[in-house]
Formats: structure tokens, sequence, C-alpha cells
């Protein structure tokens, strides 16, 4: 495994404080509904120490095992170079066992893993900025009429600025979660020095009582538990931008001791006042800092919410690069960190639906239900996944690993069984979300396999080719042809030389390929081949979390051809229309659905940046 370099202290402490700010946003607003949604949910419970101390002990439990234990002593070894992430996990897999028999199935679980977090992605921003605007009402019970439209206002604001990127108000976001974490680990401090009792909940006694005494209500009390966890995948999912030691440092010295802090205390606070529980969170503070309260309650929850919305950006471009998704534009809003991406159609849709849960539910509690379910079916994947690594790639010792996966895997499915509960009561949304993404993803896998297999087997050889053209004539100029085969003569090729009768002098044959890394090194970026008749085949090589840039990783091919002008160089494309029909390989529906997101795709032109003025595109009818 790839070791991290030791840094000073200074760059130590910055990386910590950018995971601070970007990993934790999700996990961290978690104490503004999760403990006041296990009591107040459908199985309400007593406020008596019995129940309090069984929740909290649940709760203490899960930030134990799920994040602590599973995430950050566990799934965090599995990187792929730095990256993280269920496609970075699926590729990295592929890459060490790639003959294994499990491998469609890992590739099945990292598929709806996936799909699952644009579940979450959507409900996130609605949820957190909801939870927080809520706590108007506490200044004066008439603000609830103002929640939904200033909650909107902060999520049109929120979506508006994503195209000028993160990097003018990143700076902000480590400082002010810091302040977060510090403030809420100090209200839940005092409220425990008041009430110690609720110490006693950090034995696992408490909650493995609750669950034998009050069975029923304790498994129903685990689908909102599970609220406190929400955004444990983003430490997996952002290691590729802090590195697994900084987000490591930063859970267990900030985060996890200000979340335990937080949930002690409002446990405390309604053993002393059973009314509290309305809005234990902001009852915790005294009333003259109320309102400071809930302007960095707003703040948090809207880097919560910008975080994930990121993150939903990040799975789309590797979406795209290991050919689940069309190709979408994107921008880069940064030339410092590659990870600074701006995707404007996942940033509309996100928004519409973001808009429509806020205007169909209209709270926080309403939305609790939905949150749960996406949570812990991504969890029970990642868990499943994790397993593979655990004993057939890692082989750890099983007599330790196999009890310590099994408590992970039944602590797991005992979240996601009490979570699937909560189906009929908004747990569908994110199953529907994830339903029509697979859809979607497996759609165009698939019709793109079909398309190339097709196309393949109309292929010419190029020794062939270049037999039955040699009195063809040749024109003094270069051309660049783009082809997804590595073998044979290019479509675009074949039309051009049919409907112009000439050839050119030198010729490209270009082949992008994604490899099962998030970055090619650029020694391993261009392979090239002189076919022989002016002809040189040219296989580019990106990491899944990388954008292409033909022109640019062509340029050492440019330097050691000088017979070749890249400034007047032409670009050649083919350009297929997929005509459905009932040949063996795909529903028709389905590919209708194929040919209309090849209809709408990001044309090849602005995707692989190439100069506007020089290219030429070649169409043709096929189907599949």
């Amino acid at each position: 495994m790839k070791s991290e370099p030791h840094p000073s202290a200074s760059p130590k402490l910055k990386l910590m404080l950018g995971a601070t700010g970007v990993v934790f946003g999700d996990i961290g607003t978690s104490p503004l509904y999760a403990f006041r949604e296990s009591f107040i949910g459908h199985h309400r419970l007593p406020l008596d120490q019995f129940h309090v101390l069984g929740v909290l002990s649940m709760l203490v439990w899960a930030l134990i095992l799920v994040v602590t234990v599973k995430y950050v002593f566990v799934t965090m070894r599995a990187d792929n170079r730095g990256e993280g992430g269920s496609f970075a996990l699926l590729a990295l897999v592929e890459r060490v066992a790639k003959h294994s028999w499990e491998l469609p199935y890992i590739a099945g679980a990292a598929l709806i893993a996936t799909t699952l977090f644009y579940g979450d992605a959507v409900i996130t921003p609605a949820i957190s900025i909801l939870s927080a605007v809520e706590g108007l009402t506490l200044l004066n019970s008439s603000f609830s009429d103002y929640v939904i439209p200033l909650s909107i206002v902060i999520i049109a604001g929120l979506f508006a600025i994503q195209r000028f990127g993160t990097g003018l108000v990143g700076g902000l976001f480590g400082p002010v979660m810091a302040i977060w974490f510090l403030t809420i680990g100090i209200l839940g401090a005092v409220h425990v020095v008041a009430n110690p009792v609720v110490l006693q909940a950090a034995s696992p006694t408490y909650a493995l009582g609750f669950l034998a005494a009050d069975p029923v209500r304790a498994f129903f009390t685990l689908g909102t538990v599970v609220l406190a966890v929400t955004g444990a995948e983003a430490l997996y999912a952002d290691m590729g931008h802090f590195g697994r030691s900084a987000i490591a440092r930063a859970w267990l010295w900030l985060a996890l001791p200000a979340l335990l802090l937080c949930y002690a205390g409002q446990s405390a606070l309604v053993l002393a006042d059973p009314t509290a529980i309305e809005s234990p969170f902001y009852l915790m503070a005294p009333v003259g800092l109320l309102i400071p309260l809930l302007f960095l309650a707003a703040a948090a929850t809207v880097i919560a919410s910008q975080s994930i919305i990121s993150g939903a950006f990040s799975v789309t471009q590797q979406a795209v690069q290991l050919g689940y998704l069309p190709r979408v534009r994107i921008h880069h809003t940064s030339f410092e960190a590659r990870g600074q991406i701006y995707a404007p159609t996942v940033n509309i849709m996100l928004f519409l639906a973001v808009i429509a849960l806020v205007l169909a539910f209209r709270s926080s509690s309403a939305l609790a239900a939905a949150f749960g379910l996406a949570v812990t079916a991504t969890m029970v994947l990642t868990t499943l996944i994790i397993g593979f690594m655990i004993f057939r790639v890692w082989r750890w010792n099983p007599i330790w690993a196999i009890p310590l996966y099994a408590i992970l895997l039944i602590f797991d499915l005992g979240l996601f069984a009490a979570s699937a509960t909560k189906f009929t009561d908004g747990g569908w949304l994110p199953v529907t979300i994830a339903v029509v993404l697979i859809i979607i993803f497996s759609t165009w896998r698939r019709g793109r396999a079909l398309l190339n297999r097709r196309l393949a087997s109309d292929t010419m050889p190029v020794e062939t080719f270049l037999k039955s053209t040699a009195n063809v004539t040749r024109v003094p100029a270069s051309a660049i042809y783009l082809t997804t085969n590595r073998e044979g003569v290019p479509p675009a090729l074949l039309h051009n030389l049919k409907h112009n009768l000439v050839l050119h002098e030198n010729v490209l044959l270009v082949t992008i390929e994604t490899a099962l890394t998030p970055v090619v090194e650029q020694v391993e970026r261009l392979a090239a081949t002189d076919l022989g008749g002016g002809f040189t085949r040219v296989i580019i090589r990106y990491g899944f979390a990388e954008h292409p840039d033909v022109p640019l990783a062509l340029a050492p091919i440019f330097e050691r051809m000088p017979h070749f002008n890249p400034l007047t160089a032409g670009y050649f494309l083919s350009r297929q229309t997929l005509v459905p029909s009932k040949r063996p390989g795909m529903a028709v529906w389905r590919e209708k659905l194929f040919a209309a997101m090849m209809r709408n795709s990001e044309t090849p032109m602005t995707f692989f940046k190439l100069p506007v003025d020089r290219v030429v595109e070649l169409g043709s009818q096929v189907e599949i």
C-alpha cells in the first residue's frame, strides 16, 4: 500500500482543518435532529432515565462502531492510490482481483451504493438547512411561516454559487466547522457536568439492556439512531483530498469528542427538563446565545450541503470516466486543486430535486424517515465489499477478523432493517432515485458495450486498409482520428475516404482509455505505435478522477514528429445515430433510452478540449 509522507506540524494542521470543513459537515450537523427524532418519531419513547441512557448508548456505539472502527480503522485502508469512494473501491477490486468470480456482484453492490449516494445528495441539503432554519421558531412561534421560504432562499443561493467553485469560500469551511464542533462540545459538556449520570451510557450494557427490555421500540429507535452517522461515508469518499491520517486525526481529536459531548449534553438536558425534547439542541444554549447559534448552525448546514454537492460532481465525473454515464459538461473551478469541479447539469437537477423535497416534506422530521434508508443501505453494501478486501485481498487472521467483521455487518444490518420499516414514510424516495439511476447507469454501460462490439465487427484491419489504399492520393496535411477501438480503422476515416477520395499524409489513430486508478502518471500517459504508411496509433490513458485534454496529452507526440503540424491538423470524429431495433441485446425501450442519452451527451469536441475550428464530424446510423 502506498505510504503517506510525514508532513511537518503546520501542513498536518492545515489538512486536518480542511478535513474538518469538508468531510465532517454532514455528520457534524446530525445533532440538530438525530437525538430529537429518536424520541419523537412514530415509536415515541418515554423520557425516563432508562430510555434516555439507552438511546444515548446506541448513539455512542453507533459513532464508535460504524464511523471509528469500520470507516476510520478498516475501510479507509482500502484506498485506490489515495482515492476513496464506491467507484474507487470497485476500480481497486477490479485491479487487484480482476479474475475473481465475485467481481460482478461487487460491481453491482458498488453501483447500487453510488446511486444511493445521489439520493443522499438530494436529501442532505433539504434536511440540514430545514433543521437549522426551524430553530427560528424558538425565538417566536410566528416565524414558522418563514421556515420554508427562507430555506428555499438559502438553497437557491447555495446552488447559484456552485459555478464559482469552492475555492473562494472553501478556506472558511475548516475554521467555521472547527468553531461549530468546539461550540457543540462545550454546550454539551456544560449539561454533562450538571447531570453526570449520562456518562454511564458509555457502557454498551445500556443499549443492550434497552434492546432486551423493550425490543420493539428499541428496534424502531435504531432507524433514527442511524441519523447520527449520516455522512460517515464522506470519510472514505473524500480521502483523496486530505489523506487517511488527516481525516483520522480530525475525527478522533475533534469531531468524535464534540459529537459525543453534544449527544450526552442533550440527554442530560431532557432528563432535567423533558419538555426540551422539542428542540434539545438549541435549548442547550443560554437564551442570549440562541441567535448566534442559529447563524452558526445555518453556516454549518450550508457547509454540509456544499460538501455533498461537491461529492456529487466528483462521483459524476468518475461515473463518466468509468463508462457508467454519458459525457457531461464539467468545469474545473481551480487551477491548483484537481478535485474542484462543477457539473452544470448535475447542479440544476440537484437544485430542482432539493426544492421539490422541501416543498413536499416541509419539515426536517418528515424528511428523517427518507434519510436513514439510503445511508444504511450504502453502509451494508460497503461492508460487504470490504469483506472481500479483508478475507480475499488483505487476508487478515480469521481468528479475530471474523468476529470483528461479524459485529460490523450485524450492526449495519440491524440499522438497515430498522430503517426499512420507514419505507412508506419516505424511505421510498432514495430507493426510487437509486432504481432510476441504476437503469440509466446500466443502460448506458450495456449500450456502449453493444455499440462498440457492433462497430468492432465492421472494422477493417489497418494492414488490409493500407494495402487497399496504396494508390489513393495523399494530401500534404495531418489528421487525428478519435476512435474507441484500439484495433482497426475508425469509421470516420472510412467515411472520409469514401466521400473525399483522399488520405492525409500523416494520420494519428487516437484511443482514450480510463485506467483503474484515480490518476495516471505522466510517463504512463501515452503509448504510440508506428503502423507504417504514415499511420501512428496512439493510446492515451487517464485516471477515473481526471478530465481528458487530448491536444495537451498529444504534445509529446507532436514534439517527436516534426513533420506533424498540430496547429493545422484536423480532428475527425465518428458520430453514430442509434436506430432502435429488435436485434438481440437490449429491450427496445432501453435502446430508445440509450439513443436519447447519446443525443444529449456532451460533444467529444468539448469534452476532450479539441480546437473548435478544426473538428470534422462524420456520422452514420447503427443498429445494436
